[in-house]
């Protein structure tokens, strides 16, 4: 009984977060309009993330959520906000740029909250990180409409890393802890949501920049793991 009552619980949050995003969606189509293509990425990335969470849940030794990833689920319903805003193409700059702002903003909450409350777990790191790679490469799309295609590359090197461990044994291995891996990260977003906004002058050069800086982040941690890859 105690194991189909656990079993109960890590499932049943992920859905409750994925039924608040479907209910988000709907006050987007109240308020600004949503589209066909606005609603089924939006439903999708509900789907995608409820369906990742609850087998990542009932994986971990934990077996809940705990209180920085209801931080991170809070973030990740503005990130499938602003998925469902780009995908319907919609004008609404302003609302968009809110919600990547205030979604970035909670990144800064959620560490606190693991720390403070000692419950940080390698499940809500991974989570927290899928968070963010995932609303780069929404706004990597939004603005590269604007800038051009080469802008993608900010939202697709993370995952371009990750298809090349499957491959490189060598990329598979544990990086140490960086602030400046953090502080180049952050930049991404902040960049891509101030370009989104429509206010610098010349926002090419400054996603230009942030560019180059991710560039030299993921480049200096494929040379760690390349030379500190254990010799089979």
């Amino acid at each position: 009984m105690t194991t189909l009552q656990h079993s109960a619980a890590t499932t049943t949050e992920p859905s409750a977060w994925a039924g608040l995003q479907v209910i988000l969606l709907g006050v987007l189509e109240g308020t600004v309009g949503l589209g066909t293509a606005g609603w089924l990425a939006g439903i999708a990335y509900a789907m995608a993330t409820q369906a990742l969470l609850s087998g990542a849940v009932q994986r971990s030794a934990r077996g809940v959520l705990g209180p920085a990833d209801r931080v991170t689920s809070a973030r990740g319903l503005l990130v499938g906000a602003v998925t469902a805003l780009v995908a319907d193409g919609s004008r609404e700059t302003a609302l968009l740029v809110a919600l990547a702002a205030v979604a970035l903003a909670l990144d800064f909450v959620d560490g606190q909250v693991a720390r403070r409350t000692g419950t940080a777990s390698a499940l809500g790191a991974r989570f927290d990180m899928e968070v963010d790679a995932f609303l780069i490469l929404v706004l990597s799309v939004h603005v590269a409409l604007s800038l051009g295609p080469w802008v993608l590359v900010m939202g697709a090197l993370r995952y371009a890393f990750v298809v090349a461990s499957w491959v490189l044994a060598r990329l598979r291995g544990a990086l140490p802890p960086s602030y400046a891996r953090k502080v180049v990260a952050a930049v991404q977003g902040i960049a891509l949501v101030v370009a989104a906004s429509g206010l610098p002058p010349h926002p090419s050069v400054l996603v230009g920049l942030a560019l180059v800086s991710l560039v030299w982040s993921f480049g200096r941690d494929v040379e760690w793991l390349w030379r500190n890859a254990p010799v089979s």
